[in-house]
């Protein structure tokens, strides 16, 4: 009986019932592995891209200037729309957005796989960084609806959060494996992975109502100005050495990577709805929770990035023994 509530319950679709109890109905657990297993996606694919880096550069001929942005182009993308991921599938259809994003990142990976031009790979990374940016918040929105508040939900963020990690860890593994068949496997691996995903979230994700809204609700602006200031300002770090810190294109472009960035606080200062509301920065403890994250996450992303490129190209390690290598950390 307790397993029947949960059915009916989740097919009503979440509030203000939604999944109650830990008795949960097959569709439930197909709906929670969709979900976490898209989330598990973009954690293996980002670690499996970062094993690859050397075998990439080797392969295209790209120097280690170009190799960060197939990395760095899908994370500061991914950061840049991941607050209007979470504005757009509030505001028209979290499953509608989860369903075309999973699909926009699936068909990029299966066609990147199959390219040679560096400039044409490093576009689609933009394109999956932006898809992830709204399969993320969107998710997760569908998690907190379908479960209701208690040891449900709790459990279902805990599998969440376990999804994620997991996804991280175990690209460093399943992408040393790959990379010593072909590179282009680690490309490849999301896609037919996230077009079931696709095809299982069609079936079991609940819909939910639409909002009637207009565009002056999506602060599209704040979302392209910032991340055009990131992506500028990344490419005055990565240029500098060649170019000289103190020249004048380096300054230059130092000076155009914070003119977007003025726009995007005039942008949030005056938008109805912005994407980020400037007064939480009075609180202390969150800037002090987001300088530690950002040196954190930061430095060790560029910590493996440069270890990387250095065990396999200097000390000759194979992508499997670096992975196994890092995989404690």
């Amino acid at each position: 009986m307790r397993g029947e509530e949960s059915r009916v319950s989740y097919r009503r679709g979440g509030a203000p019932g939604g999944v109650r109890d830990l008795d949960w109905s097959p569709s439930t657990w197909l709906l929670l592995i969709t979900v976490c297993g898209a989330l598990f996606l973009d954690g293996l694919d980002t670690s499996m891209m970062g094993v690859a880096l050397p075998s990439i550069g080797q392969s295209l001929h790209l120097p280690a200037g170009s190799l960060q942005w197939l990395v760095g182009a899908n994370v500061l993308v991914f950061g840049g729309f991941l607050l209007l991921g979470g504005r757009t599938s509030d505001l028209i259809s979290r499953r509608t957005v989860f369903l075309v994003a999973v699909t926009v990142y699936g068909v990029a990976s299966v066609i990147s796989a199959g390219l040679s031009n560096d400039l044409a790979i490093i576009a689609l990374r933009f394109v999956k960084g932006m898809a992830a940016g709204f399969t993320v918040p969107a998710g997760l929105s569908v998690l907190t609806t379908t479960f209701t508040e208690g040891l449900a939900r709790d459990r279902a963020l805990g599998i969440y959060t376990l999804c994620v990690a997991s996804g991280y860890s175990l690209g460093l593994v399943i992408g040393g494996l790959l990379t010593e068949i072909s590179w282009r496997l680690t490309l490849l691996l999301p896609g037919p992975v996230a077009l079931v995903f696709v095809a299982f979230g069609w079936r079991v994700i609940p819909r939910s109502r639409t909002a009637r809204t207009g565009l002056g609700h999506f602060d599209l602006g704040g979302a392209f100005t910032v991340t055009a200031s990131l992506l500028l300002f990344v490419y005055v770090v990565v240029e500098a050495p060649t170019r000289g810190w103190a020249s004048t294109p380096t300054i230059a472009l130092l000076v155009s990577s914070a003119v977007p960035m003025g726009a995007f606080i005039a942008i949030e200062m005056r938008h109805a709805h912005p994407l980020v509301r400037l007064g939480i920065l009075r609180n202390a403890r969150l800037v002090h929770a987001n300088l530690s994250g950002f040196a954190l996450f930061g430095g060790f992303g560029t910590f493996q990035f440069i270890a990387t490129l250095y065990t396999q190209d200097a000390l000759g390690w194979s992508p499997p023994a670096m992975a196994v290598a890092f995989l404690p950390a």
